[in-house]
């Protein structure tokens, strides 16, 4: 019965490849096809096709003599599609203890030119819900560092062409943060090279072989030493958000995604109102109170992208990252709005409110302190208007584009194309981005393209391909000027180890075997995404 299953599957798939190359579609035969599924899937015991191809059939007359185009078929047949995809997806192997993914989940850069070690340690360590991000090239793992902000770094000491002990000066050196634990590994375990590895700065040294689970225990020391020095050095003791001296850390990293980028970056200064009244009606502890609830107020209500700081007293400052002025002003309105309508429990109950002022980062090779001073210009525009207002620096632009960001699904599998071009086109997108999805049915079309230029550009890439596989096309991407625009997930099989390593080698940024989860494609679309922000 396997056997008839498959060729019922191929059948629907030579199908739409056919129709794909038609400019219309005779109603006739579209009636025709659905007819004959809903014969042989039922007896094939996909009683779910056969259930929608008959559904389908009462709904049309075999009669009629319009023409279909092959989007508005896919639209028809889309779930029919989706089942055919969900029998493939009911044979995945679930991994003992691999759990979900949220967006949240720690993230870890992985740095080694050992393949087989890379892919290994990726299986593992996603088991335990941890987000890996392997790299093969040391040169792009600098690059990566800026773009993953990772929770910790792995890095081999031996590697061709590079050292990883200049991979860690890098990180610990130029990059000038010292928040992110670096971890060394190297089978060589010599007293000479640990003591190298600790005097450049790196916070552990684990010689292989090593047992997983100690591995294991020692990242997640580490990053939990993070997350403590983070709290400890970096951020107010009352009211938990971070405090003013991480502003020069945080803009040192707006200047260098702007370098990349030249992204619109924002910042908002907020004042609470008549805050003297309530320390003096109320209180001092009450103040407090007030000033803790205030902060959690704009972690709750930000993006996990914004950064909120106090910056003294009652005044806070938020970084919009990715955002345009009029956007970021919206967010604090909104915000503002929200706030307003927190109760203060005491006698008699208060609420509060507070006035911002927001400008524009124009240019981040300037100090931040003359973005600073607009948005607090804007700010003591707003006090004086009346208070409970947000103002915009009055150099700011009135308007910015929105950002583009292309995806491309290149696979030539009709019903791969056609699931996931439904799932990336339902993917949250921030307020100033838009997608712009385009698929193609083989590597050699998408690379002739003009499409995907000029723009950030997410490639989901099958790795087997006619006329030019996954790794010829991640290939070519990898060889162009403009290589760094474009984020690659590659698709494989599960019996390709060979081509995970060659892809690896070759710069993707992720991978995935097919067949796959739904959820977890979504998952790992949602975090490279994030990336490109």
């Amino acid at each position: 019965m396997e056997k008839y299953t498959k060729h019922f599957f191929n059948n629907i798939r030579k199908k739409l490849e056919e129709w794909e190359a038609a400019a219309s579609i005779p109603h006739e035969e579209v009636y025709r096809f659905i007819h004959s599924m809903a014969g042989s899937a039922s007896v094939l015991g996909l009683h779910n096709i056969g259930e929608s191809a008959r559904k389908l059939m009462d709904h049309h007359n075999e009669e009629d003599e319009r023409m279909w185009t092959i989007t508005e078929v896919k639209e028809e047949l889309f779930d029919i599609i989706q089942y055919c995809y969900h029998y493939e997806e009911e044979s995945i192997e679930v991994f003992p203890g691999k759990q979900g993914r949220d967006g949240e989940e720690p993230v870890v850069l992985l740095i080694d030119d050992d393949t087989t070690f890379l892919m290994y340690m990726k299986d593992e360590l996603e088991k335990i819900g941890w987000y890996v991000v392997p790299i093969a090239n040391p040169e792009k793992a600098i690059m990566s560092y800026y773009d993953v902000r990772p929770d910790c770094a792995i890095i081999d000491i031996h590697m061709d062409g590079t050292s990883g002990f200049e991979v860690l000066d890098f990180f610990k050196k130029k990059l000038k943060q010292p928040f992110i634990p670096t971890v060394m590994v190297s089978v060589e375990n010599s007293k000479e090279v640990r003591m190298k590895s600790y005097q450049m700065g790196a916070d552990d040294f684990i010689a292989k072989p090593f047992d997983l689970d100690e591995f294991t225990v020692r990242v997640k020391r580490q990053m939990e030493r993070k997350k403590q020095m983070e709290e400890l050095v970096l951020i107010d003791e009352l009211t938990l958000v971070y405090n003013r001296k991480y502003l020069s850390q945080a803009y040192a990293q707006v200047q260098s995604d702007w370098a990349r980028r030249g992204d619109s970056y924002c910042v908002a200064v907020l004042d609470l109102d008549h805050f003297k009244g309530v320390n003096d009606r109320y209180g001092h502890l009450m103040g407090d109170r007030v000033l803790k609830g205030f902060a959690s107020h704009l972690k709750s209500e930000t993006r996990i992208q914004d950064t909120v700081f106090r910056f003294g007293g009652e005044e806070f400052v938020i970084l919009f990252p990715h955002t345009s002025i009029k956007e970021a002003c919206s967010f604090v309105d909104d915000i503002r709005k929200r706030f307003s309508q927190v109760i203060f429990q005491a006698n008699p109950d208060f609420s509060c409110t507070f006035s911002a002022g927001v400008a524009e980062i124009a240019d981040p090779t300037k100090p931040f302190d003359t973005w600073l001073k607009l948005a607090d210009n804007a700010l003591y525009e707003a006090k004086g208007s009346g208070r409970n207002l947000v103002r915009i620096d009055r150099k700011a632009m009135e308007h910015i584009p929105h950002k583009i960001t292309k995806i491309a699904i290149v696979d030539d599998d009709p019903i791969i194309r056609t699931v996931m071009k439904d799932i990336v086109s339902k993917l949250p997108s921030e307020e100033h981005i838009q997608y712009d999805i385009q698929t193609f049915k083989d590597g050699a079309s998408f690379i002739a393209s003009d499409w995907h230029k000029g723009n950030p550009c997410l490639v989901i890439l099958d790795g087997v391909m006619p006329k030019m596989d996954g790794l010829e096309v991640l290939e070519q991407i990898r060889s162009r000027t403009d290589s760094d625009r474009y984020k690659v997930l590659m698709l494989t099989s599960r019996k390709s180890e060979r081509d995970i390593s060659r892809s690896l080698q070759l710069g993707a940024d992720d991978y995935m075997t097919k067949p796959f989860k739904l959820l977890e494609l979504e998952a790992r679309l949602g975090q490279m995404l994030k990336r490109m922000r």
